[in-house]
């Protein structure tokens, strides 16, 4: 899967959307510094947007972005101008706001778009449907969500992260009480039933997971890190059993992601990432995170996500740093800012054309991923919280997100019909 480390880089970077015609609806572009980037068609990848230009949404996310939380900001609370701009109605706005006592951490999607999970410092857990986002207004307020399911005490103490299988039937939480919860999922009742008593493997607070399928006998593997003893545990959700740990890391897992079935990868405080393969369950390469500019030692690793091919791995940094990495040629395709504080979730759209990331800046930023990743990127605001930004996800089919904060709230953004 890796070259060695020493070995020559490669001279240029091609997406392989010939190999894989069902996850890429057009050609991507070269990752050069010789070669220029071509001339960007329409890169609208979602079925609801795709329509709307590239154009429109740089005019859209380059105009200033409310402040969300429980207090609305007036106009002079926004700075000079804000609140009349001309560019106002085309921004990415609030659907829905979902509310809670304290900081809402954590937030997944459903895998068929339909439902989206929330878990919050306050032990509670709900499962919200997902809203209609095709009529939406430019000055529209956002709206309470319809909460499908609600569980007031689901652990022991803050939820800090979650995930659903491929099949949306399964779904996994962690929590700072040390345990993990494997839960059923009924999409028709909307219910959840345990599947077992809570998983006590970690010795500190459960900071991310992810499933991945057991292609030898087609069941779920769940994985999941933190702190603790800094391992990450393999559990067969089958018999709800941990059956391995991995060993390597020297501070605490922050972040985990899996791609491909068989590979997954995972950030720590120990400022390395670190590239696991369950074909021989052990670590298959290993990078070191890098300040701006290739000096200095960097800074922890606190967010990972790597694109559906398997090719471009993007992580976040404590230092309010981004990295792209490219992980066919092993080489750092460049690091840059789009914040000014800790960078806290990253993730790449559907189809990697975009990338999300949130920070405790309170801001969430689009970088345009299209054209030569070497270069200066594009980047712009589309969203903006009253606190610190936690957790930012995509939604698996449209053109829009959730972000959850430390201002008790979970939001969800669309762009609005014009």
């Amino acid at each position: 899967m890796f070259a060695p480390c020493c070995g020559p880089p490669t001279s240029y970077y091609m997406w392989p959307h010939q190999q894989l015609p069902n996850l890429w609806t057009r050609p991507m572009p070269t990752m050069t510094s010789t070669l220029p980037a071509p001339a960007k068609p329409c890169p609208m990848h979602d079925l609801t947007v795709h329509k709307r230009g590239h154009e429109k949404l740089q005019r859209a996310c380059s105009a200033p972005k409310p402040l969300l939380g429980k207090k609305k900001l007036s106009s002079a609370s926004q700075g000079p101008g804000s609140s009349e701009s001309s560019e106002s109605k085309h921004n990415f706005v609030a659907v829905t706001q979902l509310e809670d006592e304290q900081a809402i951490r954590s937030v997944e999607f459903h895998p068929s778009g339909k439902f989206y999970a929330v878990g919050s410092n306050t032990k509670a857990l709900r499962i919200c449907a997902y809203p209609n986002c095709k009529e939406i207004r430019p000055d529209q307020e956002p709206r309470e969500p319809t909460v499908l399911y609600k569980k007031q005490k689901h652990h022991k103490g803050s939820i800090y992260c979650m995930a659903w299988n491929a099949t949306g039937d399964l779904l996994a939480t962690g929590s700072n009480d040390k345990t993990v919860k494997l839960m059923r999922f009924n999409s028709n009742t909307c219910q959840l039933e345990d599947i077992a008593h809570p998983l006590t493997m970690h010795g500190g607070t459960v900071r991310d997971m992810c499933f991945m399928e057991d292609l030898s006998n087609r069941s779920n593997l769940l994985i999941s890190g933190g702190s603790g003893d800094n391992k990450i545990y393999i559990t067969d959700c089958e018999t709800a059993m941990p059956f391995q740990s991995l060993t390597g890391h020297t501070g605490q897992i922050l972040s985990l992601y899996t791609w491909g079935g068989v590979m997954f990868v995972s950030s720590s405080q120990d400022k390395t990432i670190r590239f696991w393969d369950m074909r021989t369950r052990g670590c298959v390469h290993q990078i070191s995170s890098r300040a701006v500019g290739g000096t200095g030692p960097g800074s922890a690793t606190a967010a990972v996500s790597v694109d559906p091919s398997g090719r471009l791995l993007v992580a976040g940094h404590e230092d309010s740093t981004c990295m792209l990495y490219d992980m066919k040629g092993n080489r750092i395709l460049q690091t840059f800012k789009p914040h000014t504080a800790d960078i806290r979730t990253c993730r790449l759209s559907p189809k990697a054309f975009y990338l999300l990331t949130g920070s405790y800046d309170c801001k969430l930023m689009l970088t345009d991923l299209q054209g030569d990743l070497t270069q200066q990127l594009a980047t712009v605001r589309v969203a903006e919280h009253a606190d610190k930004v936690i957790q930012g996800r995509w939604h698996p089919k449209e053109f829009t997100f959730i972000s959850t904060s430390a201002d008790k709230t979970a939001t969800l953004w669309a762009l609005p019909q014009t």
